[in-house]
């Protein structure tokens, strides 16, 4: 029986050779009834132990594809030819993939993304490992579609203290971040008589994550203020609104008190919602926090914050606040998404929140992320002086730069890309691509370290000369 065995694999022997058996069984190579070798020979030819070919046998055995009769030794079961499956014989078990050429390095000024190596890993580290330690059983169990109390306790008392957000943690319900919670409400309000509105430019992953709900949406122009409220004057049958009214993305803007207030009035005047997407409001670095538009009506805004950017992506945790006729059908769908979020990562952010070490990171960040801030604005007034202008710069991780004498073709952007740097055209962000808005570029700053970003402005000033 030809076998081949690799000792060097990290497959064990007894793997190999079930693997290949059941290869050959299934491609007709050992027919029905066909008798194998006796666990001593093959153990000889193959020079393994006798163990090893019975493990394989067993296993074969016990899925089925081997017989075993008393005095007559192990034959191939029948019935496996009417399968009719063709399986490629594994002649070499671990094939080791060509390594891939190194690729350029790029400058990337995507956005949303921290400043990773700045996450704080010994006190999570710390935190996180005394949870596991010394936390109650129950903390490796289900937590529940809401999340665990602690941090929604925790949470509750962060907003008041940093926003003047008042609400109940039974309103707070805990998801694995922004994209997670506006897909579930976007199932709860979902209507197949009714749209959702959506900025217009707007995040085009969040507004994938509508229309994957089934949900049909409408953009709305936005400008550096924010959502035209004025423009959702004669909208009918809508089931929600989706803005990111403290720092509209991408442009920057923020909602005047007058237009939120007439957002919440178009709302309660046509028994719908508004989803308020906060994802950066922590960051802001002129003037004194924006309220949340929450506050306005807690009965018909839905408030969406997240700790990917504030953090770190990977812990995938975020939340929603909800009024309370929204909280049984939301618990319901939780349950049958994903039961609930990581408990433990919930339990070790709870208490990192508790502890102080949540603000005074943010503090720490906010200082850092001011600094980018500040080096890419001087940059930019350095190579491109009075060619452009700067909007949305009073808050988050991001800026819009407008040019007055360039626009960002396919062209240029390649450009700029074989040079080492990426930007990303404002026109992209569109629900319709628009072109006539590719005057703008979104530059990121948060995870690029000041060297950098200097070098990134200057080799994308010099490739628009």
């Amino acid at each position: 029986m030809w076998l081949e065995l690799d000792r060097e694999s990290p497959l064990t022997l007894a793997r190999q050779i079930y693997r290949q058996l059941r290869e050959m069984i299934l491609n007709g190579d050992l027919a029905s009834g066909h008798k194998l070798p006796s666990t001593r020979s093959l153990a000889s030819e193959l020079s393994v132990s006798r163990n090893t070919v019975i493990e394989a046998y067993s296993q074969l055995i016990a899925e089925g594809y081997l017989k075993t009769y008393k005095g007559s030794g192990t034959v191939v079961a029948d019935g496996l030819h009417a399968l009719d499956i063709v399986v490629p014989m594994e002649r070499k078990l671990i094939i080791t993939p060509e390594k891939a050429p190194p690729e350029k390095e790029i400058i990337d000024f995507r956005t949303g993304i921290p400043a990773l190596e700045y996450f704080p890993r010994k006190e999570w580290s710390n935190i996180y490992r005394e949870v596991c330690q010394k936390g109650p059983a129950s903390g490796f169990g289900y937590c529940g579609a809401s999340g665990i109390w602690e941090l929604r306790e925790a949470i509750a008392g962060y907003l008041y203290r940093t926003r003047g957000l008042s609400c109940a943690p039974g309103q707070i319900m805990i998801t694995s971040g922004t994209t997670q919670g506006l897909s579930l409400i976007s199932h709860i309000l979902r209507d197949n008589q009714k749209t959702v509105l959506v900025e217009n430019p707007s995040h085009s992953g969040l507004r994938n994550v509508i229309t994957m709900a089934g949900c049909s949406i409408e953009g709305v122009p936005a400008d550096e203020k924010g959502l035209r409220t004025e423009l959702i004057h004669d909208k009918r049958k809508i089931s929600f609104i989706y803005t990111t009214p403290s720092h509209q993305y991408p442009l920057g803007g923020i909602l005047p008190i007058q237009m939120r207030l007439e957002l919440v009035r178009y709302a309660e005047q046509n028994d719908c919602y508004v989803v308020e997407d906060d994802y950066d409001s922590e960051f802001r670095y002129e003037g004194p926090p924006v309220s949340s538009l929450y506050e306005l009506n807690p009965q018909r805004v839905i408030y969406c914050g997240s700790f990917s950017k504030v953090l770190a992506p990977a812990l995938r945790l975020g939340f929603m606040i909800l009024p309370q006729k929204l909280l049984g059908k939301y618990k319901q769908l939780k349950t049958y998404s994903d039961l609930h979020t990581d408990s433990l990562g919930q339990y070790t952010l709870a208490r990192f929140i508790q502890n102080g070490g949540f603000e005074k990171y943010i503090w720490k960040m906010k200082k850092y992320y001011g600094r980018n801030r500040s080096i890419l604005m001087k940059e930019l007034s350095k190579w491109l002086p009075g060619r452009f202008d700067v909007l949305g710069h009073a808050t988050g991780l991001h800026v819009v730069v407008q040019f007055h004498d360039t626009i960002f073709t396919r062209e240029i952007i390649n450009t700029i890309v074989d040079n080492g740097v990426r930007v990303y055209p404002v026109g992209s962000f569109y629900i319709v691509k628009e072109p006539e808005h590719n005057d703008k570029i979104i530059l990121g700053y948060s995870h690029l370290p000041p060297d950098k970003i200097v070098r990134g402005i200057e080799i994308m000033s010099n490739a628009l000369l």
